[in-house]
């Protein structure tokens, strides 16, 4: 697994942003996340050693701009370079969330279709009225392979309308931090349960550290989300070839 931030920064969208990990995370370092830069490293999946061989070892999986958001606007003139890296490193698999998914064409290169067999987009919702804007987008992309992320999960959400064999899988999450908004263990079971409905894969990825269950709320420590999201051991695996 490697990490690529061809560039940093972002602002918040949506109810999803409201405590973000990244703004916290820039506020302790004195970092202001509305400033997006490109980052010296831009062209880390393409760099050679001396010996003429990329430094990024085939077949890994890249997680691409995981402080920033892929389709960010002050990036639009950086994007195209960043996906002809992406066309020449196929032998790479790239993922990245986006809550801007309207914004995916921008920029596209035209023969995308033809070439993006490694690379899955993660459309990322919160709530209902996410779901039902950026879904319906989300579904008429030309992507080979996409997730949907629900992180934080702030609702009860219905996706069905949306689990199509188009969807690889739908990750699940809640916010972690101080005084954040509750995960109900419910509303996350109930997003399986439609997963399982329509065979899509289904990933619980954590716990929320206000987290609600059989009605009674808990405070979770950060070190535990993702240990007691696995102990619940509700992942599913579609039967589907992807």
């Amino acid at each position: 697994m490697s990490i690529w931030n061809p560039w940093r920064g972002c602002h918040k969208k949506s109810d999803g942003c409201l405590n973000c990990y990244i703004h916290r995370a820039d506020a302790r370092k004195g970092i202001n996340t509305d400033e997006i830069c490109k980052l010296d490293r831009f062209n880390l999946p393409i760099e050679k050693d001396h010996k003429g061989n990329y430094k990024v070892k085939s077949g890994q999986l890249v997680y691409l701009c995981f402080n920033s958001d892929f389709l960010i606007e002050e990036a639009d003139e950086w994007r195209g370079d960043a996906w002809q890296i992406m066309r020449e490193r196929s032998d790479l698999t790239f993922l990245f969330l986006t809550k801007r998914i309207e914004r995916f064409m921008v920029g596209l290169p035209e023969d995308f279709e033809n070439w993006n067999e490694h690379i899955v987009v993660c459309c990322t919702i919160e709530n209902q009225e996410k779901a039902d804007e950026r879904l319906k987008i989300f579904r008429t992309l030309p992507i080979k392979h996409k997730m949907i992320t629900i992180q934080p999960m702030l609702e009860k959400i219905d996706l069905t309308p949306y689990l199509d064999e188009n969807i690889e899988c739908v990750v699940v999450g809640g916010e972690s931090g101080k005084d954040v908004r509750p995960l109900d263990y419910e509303w996350v079971l109930d997003v399986r349960r439609q997963c399982v409905d329509s065979n899509v894969s289904f990933e619980f990825r954590q716990l929320g550290s206000t987290f609600i269950k059989d009605h009674k709320q808990y405070q979770i420590k950060r070190q535990d989300l993702c240990k007691q999201a696995k102990k619940a051991d509700i992942d599913f695996r579609s039967t589907l070839k992807k």
